[in-house]
């Protein structure tokens, strides 16, 4: 454990990396071979902005087969050699990562850890095997990688294009009685809807943008009843949809309160079920491809729901940063 003279000394000398997916942003331990004994005052202290380095979550950097970790043993012979062993700030676990998974990815493709130019990289997590793939910045437009052309092909290393998309696998909704959501800054209590995609999620809908930059989240919203797992919190604004995309595509504001960190610039997670209740709210003619506009930037989120709409599968892309690397003291 660490004492106060040596705050860190159960993890001295490791090597770090620090990154964000659309200022989403964590400190990536390199401990390849599952030497490392995680303790969570350290990483709570480590992720403290003013006591470390600062992050809204730590990540482990293992194989799969080295971790230790439940389960793991199984997704390395499903072809994840790498988990992602993640924590929030506050030292707690928690099942999954959307922003982290990208920056995770980004961090073994850019360091060797699997090829630069891999296809999929498949990562363990505690919510099961992921499968990223590298996509193109939406913003550049749509290219091919044709050299006659002049266009231009992504590449992992590059800050502007590093894009990922993630199979983030099945995620459900309960269509139930609503959770009542108390916030500071919102004069009424709100409904939300729970939904769960890895991790537990409850998506408010506001009728205005000005509810939303007005919501006070430097306190927790108050949830009745409260989830068994607790619950990340998203506040949502729908606007009006695109129609230079191909089918149409959603598009919405969110702020996030997560469990365990506070508000973030970002959730990966959170942004899949922000853009599933739109989606279920908006009905089964609405848009399954979403835009979503968070404090840090933004994501899309694409969504293939069953005939019911109350479960299915989605998928997240959004762009990894890496801003610094060191050692541990």
């Amino acid at each position: 454990m660490s004492s106060s003279q040596a705050p860190f000394a159960d993890i001295a000398g490791t090597p770090f990396i620090k990154g964000h997916g659309t200022q989403n942003d964590f400190v990536l331990l390199a401990d390849d071979d599952g030497d490392l004994e995680i303790h969570p005052e350290t990483v709570a202290l480590l992720a403290d902005r003013r006591a470390g380095l600062g992050g809204d979550g730590v990540i482990r950097i293992v194989r799969s087969a080295k971790s230790g970790i439940p389960g793991a043993d199984e997704q390395a012979e499903a072809g994840a050699e790498w988990f992602m062993d993640y924590y929030n700030h506050d030292g707690s676990l928690s099942e999954m990562c959307g922003n982290g998974v990208r920056v995770f990815a980004h961090v073994l493709a850019t360091t060797g850890r699997v090829p630069t130019d891999a296809k999929e990289i498949r990562v363990g997590t505690r919510d099961g095997v992921k499968t990223v793939n590298t996509v193109l910045n939406p913003a550049l437009g749509t290219q091919t990688g044709d050299a006659t052309s002049g266009r231009r092909r992504q590449t992992p290393g590059s800050a502007e294009d590093a894009w990922y998309t993630i199979d983030m696998g099945d995620w459900s909704l309960d269509d139930g009685d609503d959770v009542i959501v108390s916030t500071s800054g919102i004069e009424v209590p709100r409904p939300g809807m729970r939904v769960d995609t890895g991790n537990p999620h409850t998506v408010v809908a506001l009728a205005e943008g000005t509810e939303l930059d007005g919501a006070e989240l430097r306190e927790a919203p108050v949830l009745d009843p409260v989830p068994p797992q607790g619950s990340n919190v998203e506040y949502i604004v729908m606007e009006p949809a695109r129609s230079d995309v191909a089918g149409g595509e959603g598009a919405l504001r969110m702020r996030v309160f997560e469990r365990g960190v506070g508000e973030t610039r970002s959730c990966g997670t959170g942004a899949c079920a922000a853009a599933i209740a739109a989606h279920h709210w908006a009905g089964r003619a609405s848009p399954l491809q979403w835009r979503v506009d968070v404090p840090g930037g933004q994501l899309r989120v694409g969504i293939t729901p069953n005939e019911e709409g109350t479960r299915g599968s989605v998928t997240l892309s959004g762009p990894a940063v890496l801003v610094a690397e060191g050692t541990i003291s």
